[in-house]
């Protein structure tokens, strides 16, 4: 007895033809590729935080300051001027100098506390030679301030405008 069957068995296409596929994938039509759905961001991240460290280690803290009340252009309409005027001068050798008298920072110390203790207390002016260092001129401009002196003004400014 025979049996004949009457199924067909699937063809295997051959390995030479051009649509073999040696996986037995389904056939993806030629073209781009489509996108991918995801991206991978941890480097980005990582990059971010890498700079949010340096820009918060690279910020300044304000440790303390030091306020020093600036003359302004206006001029006040209360106030009086008063015939006694006292300077303070800063030489290009650091030296101290109270209306021409050379004096030490203890001895201005004392004029100026005597001049702020005055009922009119009179204008104090400050003026730093050009060559005198900045380190002098501010401890001088501390010493003023501790001192009580509330009226201040720097001379001699204009002489430093122009920077050639």
């Amino acid at each position: 007895m025979a049996f004949a069957l009457s199924t067909k068995m699937p063809v295997r296409p051959s390995r030479f033809s051009a649509t073999y596929d040696p996986r037995a994938r389904r056939h993806r039509p030629p073209g781009p590729a489509a996108p991918m759905g995801s991206m991978n961001v941890t480097p980005f991240i990582d990059v971010l935080l890498v700079l949010l460290i340096m820009i918060i280690l690279a910020v300044p803290i304000k440790v303390h300051q030091t306020t020093v009340d600036l003359p302004t252009t206006d001029p006040c309409p209360e106030c009086v001027l008063n015939a006694a005027k006292n300077t303070v001068f800063v030489d290009g050798s650091d030296r101290l100098f109270w209306n021409g008298t050379l004096v030490s920072r203890d001895q201005l110390r004392v004029q100026v506390a005597a001049a702020s203790a005055l009922e009119s207390e009179p204008l104090l002016r400050f003026e730093p030679a050009p060559l005198a260092s900045y380190n002098a001129s501010a401890h001088a401009i501390t010493l003023i301030k501790e001192s009580g002196a509330e009226r201040f003004a720097f001379i001699g400014n204009e002489r430093h405008r122009a920077l050639d």
